[in-house]
């Protein structure tokens, strides 16, 4: 059985997409831009500032749920560059600094003019 989650605490879908789906123990998050949540779009022009507000995004998704970022088990991320790998990963690096989960990180065409898109899974006891 699985459940749709949204929160209003995160940005409304730019499409036809849950901000996640909870499926048993799961908790799949779709692709989260930096885009700001009341302003409803990516305010940041900068890696930096996007990643952080595309990891705040998951985490406040993730909460609705009672889960939070140690329950991250497996994320994949997009780069608008690849030469944008570094900044990014030190600021990835903040939200998860034990433990980190399984990623996968590959350079790939955004739109929204976003640098950065970073998908979830999360697994909770």
């Amino acid at each position: 059985m699985k459940k749709i989650v949204h929160t209003s605490n995160a940005p409304n879908p730019v499409g036809a997409y849950s901000q996640a789906v909870r499926a048993g123990k799961f908790l799949f998050v779709s692709g989260q831009l930096g885009i700001d949540p009341k302003q409803g779009k990516i305010t940041a022009n900068n890696i930096i500032a996007q990643t952080n507000r595309a990891l705040e995004n998951i985490k406040v998704i993730l909460e609705a749920e009672a889960y939070n970022l140690r329950d991250v088990v497996q994320s994949n991320v997009f780069l608008s560059s690849v030469e944008l790998f570094s900044d990014f990963n030190c600021e990835y690096g903040k939200f998860f600094p034990k433990e980190p989960p399984a990623r996968v990180t590959v350079g790939a065409m955004l739109g929204l003019g976003a640098l950065v898109e970073i998908s979830v899974i999360a697994y909770k006891e």
